[in-house]
């Protein structure tokens, strides 16, 4: 009965992150490229404006969190393993070429959360608790009346979340905790489900009290440690760099431990891995942003551009140029090994070591708190506010679980439901295009006469 689960899932996987979703992923990052006018290029000053001029400001309108914390709840959700392991994995499999391909699936995917987070926001609604939700299950439900489709959407949400955000996350950080300061996996699972006890049970306000202080402090820890590498091999730096524009062209000899790879590969590679980091078209983020306090939808949606941004375009480029700075990619490792081999090597002592194992752990755990709302959000859409308290005891309880088993087929079956999700919500953000051109004329037009 298993194997058979195994086959179907793999079948099912190979549709999900293969060809057709990729070209619908990117081909609709694309579109809403075009429809917003490069909302990602034109509009970016005003993005960095309105973030970083704005940390620690609650924002005007209805809401349940600030717009910052609502961001980095999102970013932490998106920062994850990912972009350490997952990255590692697209040039193992891909080449230096997969980092070129992976650096324009987040530039488009930056006009796709934009126009995500603008569209759920229009349709948010408050709970019966009082909280402020929104998503593509609201989208399509509230908004098209596409009741079934949105059901979907919640469902698929919930069950990948316990994969996705909260066994796989807690598998990685006690796999790092063991590997790297021996901590027996049960004591770390009896940990874990503690300190997500503390955060989940306290909702989606400490939720974000937390991840506003976690998601900057683990971001800059990893952020500088990786400068620091590039740095030291800053001569090395033209050559990655030339190295990654020509193999995204041509593809790569078989060079070292590297097994060689074509153009295809690292243009599927990079994509997929870059779409799988930034969640980009999945609809999870707009979930937690539909909770900010904002005056206007497509404020909030300039959040969503800086998500993208922060997690591709730095977290994730950084890591590729680690390792290709340092030589390391053509040693044979892969995943987190091969993160950890880079930064050992340009990092002296135990300080690339610690760098990557922290990082890792943080990352993993920041993934944990900030799906819980995800699922937690798609289980109340379906049951009402009643199942809220249950499904975060599941939630915590699962954690532990997922620090003490074998989770091959848990992680498979959760990625196919994560990507999954993508079908419904394109739906809804297709659907809403013409909405989406109304909300922006209307807010740029108020906010530039305010201005």
């Amino acid at each position: 009965m298993i194997d058979r689960i195994e086959s179907f899932n793999t079948l099912l996987n190979s549709f999900v992150w293969g060809a057709p979703m990729m070209v619908l992923l990117v081909g609709t990052g694309v579109l809403l490229t075009i429809a917003t006018g490069l909302v990602q290029v034109r509009y970016f000053p005003r993005v960095v404006r309105e973030v970083l001029g704005k940390l620690f400001k609650r924002g005007s309108g209805e809401g349940s969190v600030t717009p910052f914390q609502a961001l980095s709840t999102a970013l932490a959700s998106t920062v994850g393993v990912g972009n350490i392991a997952g990255v590692c994995t697209a040039i193992f499999l891909g080449g230096p070429g997969a980092l070129f391909w992976l650096i324009i699936s987040g530039f488009v995917g930056m006009a796709t959360k934009f126009a995500e987070v603008a569209i759920a926001l229009h349709y948010r609604e408050r709970d019966r608790q009082g909280v402020m939700r929104g998503g593509a299950m609201y989208v399509l439900a509230k908004g098209l009346k596409m009741p079934l489709p949105g059901k979907l959407f919640a469902v698929l949400a919930a069950a990948a979340a316990f994969g996705i955000g909260n066994m796989v996350q807690a598998n990685s950080v006690a796999d790092a905790a063991r590997s790297s300061f021996g901590v027996p996996v049960w004591i770390t699972g009896v940990v874990l489900s503690a300190l997500t006890a503390l955060v989940v049970l306290g909702g989606l306000k400490r939720i974000a009290e937390v991840t506003q202080l976690l998601v900057p402090f683990m971001c800059v820890l990893y952020i500088v440690g990786a400068t620091a590498v590039l740095v030291r091999f800053a001569g090395q730096l033209p050559h990655a760099v030339a190295l990654v524009f020509e193999s995204a062209f041509s593809g790569h000899a078989a060079a070292g431990g590297f097994a060689g790879a074509t153009v295809m590969a690292a243009l599927r590679y990079g994509i997929a891995r870059g779409l799988f980091s930034n969640e980009a078209g999945l609809g999870s983020a707009p979930m937690v942003h539909a909770s900010a306090t904002t005056d206007h939808p497509v404020r909030q949606a300039l959040y969503g551009i800086f998500e993208v941004f922060v997690d591709t375009m730095v977290v994730c480029l950084l890591t590729g140029l680690v390792v290709l700075v340092t030589g390391a990619w053509q040693s044979g490792d892969t995943g987190a090994a091969l993160a950890g081999r880079a930064f050992s090597i340009g990092l002296p002592g135990e300080a690339g070591h610690f760098i990557v194992s922290t990082s890792i752990m943080l990352f993993a755990f920041s993934t944990v708190v900030g799906w819980s709302f995800y699922g937690e959000t798609g289980i109340t859409f379906l049951f009402g506010t009643a199942a809220v308290l249950p499904y975060r005891v599941f939630w915590i309880l699962f954690v532990f679980l997922g620090s003490i088993g074998r989770l091959h087929l848990v992680w498979s079956i959760a990625d196919t439901l994560n990507g999954l999700m993508a079908i419904p919500n394109l739906i809804g953000v297709l659907c809403s295009i013409a909405l989406l051109r109304r909300l922006m004329r209307e807010f740029f037009r108020n906010t530039k006469a305010a201005e």
